[in-house]
């Protein structure tokens, strides 16, 4: 079963769940919440970045014993391309749906994946906890989705269930709730071995099993994790791996393994149906066939989307370089990246020499990347995002997000003049009572930097989310950031002296004690143009008594840029120069004069 939702919709929680209530685990062998999610990232975050396995023994009320592989998936649409492999693996999909924010976009997006493939959905309407929950409006909603996408009759007569993982509760009617602290997840468990057929395979065919996810360890490599969809898979025989391009070579499986609980467990072999992990397989790929050697056929091809956003990476070249990271020079930078597309199939890399081009799904999809690297001690600087324009017979077309909005009533003029100004088309509106939801088409370019201005503008209320809809016509020049910068003319350290004297030309980015450089962005100017300020100046001491006693300096407090927040406010002249302990804007040219020179020779820019 792959477990899809919306991003925050409970999947994790779910499948925290379905662990603890198994009977697969030990009373106290699970800790905490979100138990999938390993990574430290995506428990700080609170979403999921990875899709991961894990497999159950469950036993039903008749005493008969299931084996179930849980695949949990990410919710964002940034990390689609994991959900898009990941339901090969899948004979069901267990569709989770916020009971009070209904369908959204991600929500549509696998919903059409797993439909796409004919597999058998499951609907969870879950947080039926919430005091404003409308499930019979949700549930209708969910219907006439599937009736948009073109399911047949047999996927439109899916079961639901009514679920709150949060209290660790499921039940088939949304009439009869348990009572607090009762109920378990148990009805959910039969559903799915109710309504989810095993899959109509051949174990006596010839072998062919299908790589989708892969795996990476600094002992054995790469570790290519799948599905056997005909035949057995054994350790230690020669198997054929045809890749994409239809290359076959001869190759022995030095190691097998199959998934138990949260784990692997080594096995001799592993039959058709089930999931493995294998290793010993040179360049394995996402997407290609071991096949039998007598007998290599290979299955299918998995497509995959292709990146929309595109960002330069370069080394840090900034006076600060060196003093907070361990990994500085150009060739550790080429060999982290050669590193993460061992694994991460929906980037791209193009090697430039001194820079990068990194091509990936999203803003968040490549900010995941930098905050690893950053961790790791490497010390970078990357330019703006920037969309990744195409041709289609001689018509320049970009890529188009569908976004979905709720605001407050008093703030929907707000909202909507905002999206007007980045080319956004709007689709739907439909009135909730004290809020309005709206649907969208809008640029990928448009959505650099809306979320925090959307944020102010709403006063922290609008529900904002986006995917990837398609690729259009070109919607035409849309405006960049509305404020100029303050630009530093002297390195050292920040004084409260200096930036009082300079409280009334914008907000800062910078506080007291802070280190700056010449050509550091230190704020942001309340007028459209740039200007270059001393934020290191000292007040000049003499031996005359002051007039006046010195008044006691109170600042505004700076604002401190997250990663995502410096990447989506630069612009084309500015780089983010990321080190494991600062995240700083600067110029691209650090010096006045070469800023001037760069300005008159490239007027256009």
């Amino acid at each position: 079963m792959a477990i899809v939702a919306h991003v925050d919709h409970g999947k994790t929680s779910l499948v925290d769940q379905l662990l603890r209530q198994s009977g697969h685990f030990a009373r106290g062998e699970l800790h905490g919440q979100f138990i999938m999610d390993s990574n430290p990232l995506e428990r700080e975050r609170g979403i999921t970045i990875l899709a991961k396995n894990c497999a159950i023994s469950y036993t039903d009320v008749a005493g008969k014993r299931y084996h179930i592989n849980i695949v949990d998936t990410p919710g964002h649409a940034d990390f689609s391309g994991e959900v898009q492999r990941v339901l090969k693996l899948a004979d069901g999909v267990l569709l989770v749906v916020d009971a009070f924010e209904g369908v959204m976009p991600q929500t549509r997006y696998v919903l059409a994946r797993a439909l796409e493939m004919g597999l058998k959905p499951v609907v969870v309407l879950n947080k039926m906890d919430r005091p404003e929950i409308r499930p019979d409006e949700v549930l209708l909603e969910v219907f006439e989705l599937m009736v948009e996408l073109g399911a047949d009759n047999e996927a439109l007569d899916f079961p639901v269930l009514y679920a709150s993982a949060k209290e660790g509760w499921a039940t088939l009617s949304d009439m009869q709730w348990p009572p607090p602290g009762g109920g378990n997840i148990h009805p959910l468990f039969e559903a799915i071995i109710e309504h989810v057929p095993v899959a109509d395979l051949d174990p006596d065919a010839p072998l062919q099993a299908q790589v989708t996810t892969l795996d990476y360890n600094d002992y054995v490599g790469r570790i290519g994790i799948g599905r056997v969809f005909a035949g057995t898979l054994l350790a230690g025989e020669e198997v054929a791996l045809i890749d994409r391009q239809g290359q076959t070579t001869i190759q022995k499986v030095a190691q097998l393994f199959r998934f138990d609980g949260l784990g692997r467990k080594e096995v001799r072999r592993v039959d058709t149906g089930d999931l493995f992990a294998a290793v010993g397989l040179e360049h394995v790929d996402i997407g290609v066939t071991i096949a039998a050697v007598e007998h290599p056929v290979p299955l299918p091809p998995m497509s995959l989307d292709e990146p929309t956003l595109h960002m330069v990476f370069r080394i840090n070249d900034s006076p600060f370089s060196g003093k907070e990271g361990t990994s500085v020079t150009a060739r550790q930078l080429r060999d982290r990246l050669k590193l993460e597309l061992q694994t991460n199939v929906a980037m791209r890399v193009e090697d430039k020499g001194d820079e990068f081009v990194v091509s990936g799904r999203g803003l968040l999809h490549l900010g995941i990347l930098l905050e690893n690297m950053r961790r790791e001690g490497f010390e970078l600087s990357v330019g703006k995002p920037r969309v990744i324009f195409r041709s289609e017979n001689g018509v320049r077309t970009e890529p188009i997000e569908f976004l979905t909005l709720d605001v407050p009533n008093e703030y929907m003029g707000t909202a909507m003049e905002l999206l007007g100004d980045r080319r956004a088309e709007l689709s739907r509106m439909e009135n909730r009572g004290l809020r309005t939801h709206l649907e969208y088409t809008v640029p990928a370019r448009g959505l650099i930097g809306l979320a925090g201005r959307m944020m102010t503008a709403t006063h922290g209320e609008a529900l904002m989310h986006h995917r990837y809809h398609c690729y259009g016509p070109y919607r035409g020049p849309i405006g960049g950031r509305n404020s100029g910068v303050m630009i530093a003319t002297e390195t050292g350290a920040v004084t409260a002296y200096a930036l009082d004297q300079l409280s009334d030309r914008g907000l800062m980015f910078v506080q007291p004690g802070d280190s700056c450089y010449m050509g550091q962005v230190v704020g942001e100017h309340c007028k459209p143009n740039d200007i270059p300020v001393n934020v290191v100046r000292t007040k000049k001491l003499t031996n005359m008594r002051s007039s006046t006693k010195d008044a006691t300096v109170v600042l505004k407090a700076p604002r401190r840029l997250t990663l995502e927040g410096a990447l989506e406010y630069i612009e084309d002249d500015e780089r983010v120069e990321i080190t494991p302990k600062s995240i700083r804007i600067r110029k691209q040219y650090l010096l006045d004069s070469d800023r001037r020179r760069h300005a008159k020779n490239s007027p256009g820019e």
